[in-house]
């Protein structure tokens, strides 16, 4: 067996493997099998949540631009404009699951969209819809994500 210091210290991604022991309950022929997890798993199963976390940023009659920090929920999401101050995430899958998933989100910097955030509403289980008062241009670097809780 190597010595721990033998090993070269690293930053894991979130599909490296950590092994570790699956605890199994009920019954009587117990087993504990040893199993690879991933560090994307681990950290869900300790946060209990998935996120979609972007800076959006939209200018007159265009969608959306959205700078993506990160995503780990597993899907794909659209922006579009449907309207004057009114705008659409669409994912790529059933993400906005209802009673568990929740938005926090700002306008960022303040282009003439006054200082009141964004209000959102989950419109189905792949759409949320962002609203501005009806005023474009109100989002510059604005700050968006969306949890989905296991």
């Amino acid at each position: 067996m190597a010595r721990i210091i033998a090993y070269q210290q690293a930053t894991p991604d979130g599909e490296d493997l950590l092994l570790g022991t699956q605890k199994t309950t009920g019954g009587t022929n117990q087993t504990n099998p040893t199993k690879n997890f991933t560090v994307d798993a681990v950290v869900q199963a300790g946060v209990g949540y998935t996120a979609y976390t972007a800076l959006i940023t939209q200018v007159g009659g265009a969608a959306p631009v959205a700078t993506v920090l990160k995503n780990n929920t597993g899907y794909t999401y659209t922006w579009a404009r449907t309207g004057g101050g009114t705008y659409t995430i669409t994912a790529s899958g059933n993400a906005f699951t209802v009673n568990k998933t929740i938005v926090f989100n700002n306008n960022g910097i303040d282009n003439g969209g006054g200082n009141t955030p964004p209000q959102w509403t989950r419109t189905s289980d792949t759409v949320i819809t962002l609203t501005t008062g009806g005023i474009d241009t109100a989002m510059q670097n604005a700050s968006f994500e969306v949890r989905i809780y296991s």
